[in-house]
């Protein structure tokens, strides 16, 4: 049986950013088809700095934490520092994960990388 640390039960019980957003600047999405899990991520950017994020998961415990971990480490960072936020990152401020459940990190980071790509292929095509 896993064994998951009091962060990532807290993420997955009361998990923090996890909602829709209409008016988003962006969203990206990604899914893991080995595991089954679906990651949706929303931004809205004021000043080049992530004013808002959200996220929409399906998936196990860690995955829910995992996300909620992201957006939390995201929120109020420039484009650049939100980009450089690895899957190490997240998994230490969760205070681990179960070796099996390493994976779901990548998740998270792969959302907010793809999201924030997607905003900056926006702002460019309007330019």
């Amino acid at each position: 049986m896993d064994s998951y640390s009091d962060k990532v039960i807290e993420h997955f019980m009361c998990p923090q950013n996890a909602h829709t957003m209409p008016d988003a600047d962006a969203e990206g999405m990604v899914g893991d088809p080995a595991c089954g899990d679906c990651l949706v991520m929303y931004i809205k950017v004021q000043d080049n700095k992530i004013a808002d994020i959200s996220y929409l998961v399906y998936g196990c415990c860690a995955a829910v934490a995992t996300s909620s971990m992201t957006t939390v480490l995201a929120r109020g960072k420039t484009l650049d520092e939100a980009l450089s936020i690895t899957e190490e990152d997240i998994v230490e401020a969760l205070d681990g994960l179960p070796e099996a459940k390493l994976h779901c990190s990548v998740l998270g980071v792969s959302a907010l990388r793809k999201v924030i790509n997607n905003y900056l292929e926006l702002i460019q095509s309007k330019q």
